[in-house]
């Protein structure tokens, strides 16, 4: 597995997956819908899903001593690995804002979604959105991805519109709180978004272990 997660890191990835990682950094732009980042980030991972179908990547895999559940692991791992890296960095800008700039004038006229801890939960729906919706869907063929793409981009702009409008409902504009007030319950939408990108992610792979054995390449 360890080997096969290396293939996946150093052969199989485009580097568009490693470069929108940087999207990460959207989080500082001021008057911006800042959870588009966690999209571009799942586009860097299409193209290496693109690459990979383009080169026959994964009946070469299947050919490996390898079990075919391990293929399917893989493939989640490197994209929990992108994931991961990208959440880190935004984690580590939206900390920034929350300690540094929360005061800051440009931010607090920002009409748009502040990055708090709310909008963590957010990036994370998405994140675990493009694992059941397009990874998973990819997996029903192990070779067509247009339509999962497309019903993932669907699914992801809605949760960014919600995103973006959730606070404007009245009662609710606590969740754009800067710094850290409230923070409770943005701590309860942390915690509800990371249970969520947990179950996606892990109904996602198990499906797709099942759907991959029924596969013949």
């Amino acid at each position: 597995m360890k080997k096969l997660l290396q293939k996946e890191l150093k052969l199989s990835a485009s580097v568009l997956s490693y470069l929108f990682i940087a999207f990460g950094l959207m989080a500082f732009i001021p008057g911006y819908p800042i959870l588009v980042g966690s999209f571009f980030v799942c586009l860097g991972m299409f193209q290496s899903f693109q690459c990979t179908r383009e080169a026959n990547d994964i009946t070469y895999t299947a050919l490996l001593p390898v079990a075919k559940s391990d293929v399917v692991r893989a493939k989640y791992a490197f994209c929990i690995f992108i994931e991961l890296c990208y959440f880190v960095l935004t984690a580590a800008v939206t900390l920034i804002r929350m300690v540094f700039l929360s005061d800051a004038a440009v931010y607090r006229q920002n009409a748009l979604m502040n990055a708090n801890f709310t909008y963590l939960a957010f990036v994370l729906v998405i994140l675990g959105l493009f694992n059941i919706i397009f990874v998973g869907g990819f997996f029903k063929t192990a070779y067509k991805f247009g339509k999962p793409f497309v019903m993932f981009i669907v699914a992801a702009f809605l949760v960014v519109g919600l995103g973006e409008t959730l606070f404007h409902i009245p009662g609710l504009s606590a969740q754009n709180a800067f710094g850290f007030t409230h923070m409770g319950l943005q701590a309860g939408m942390l915690a509800a978004g990371i249970a969520l990108y947990v179950a996606m992610t892990v109904v996602s792979q198990n499906r797709s272990v099942r759907n991959f054995e029924k596969i013949d390449l």
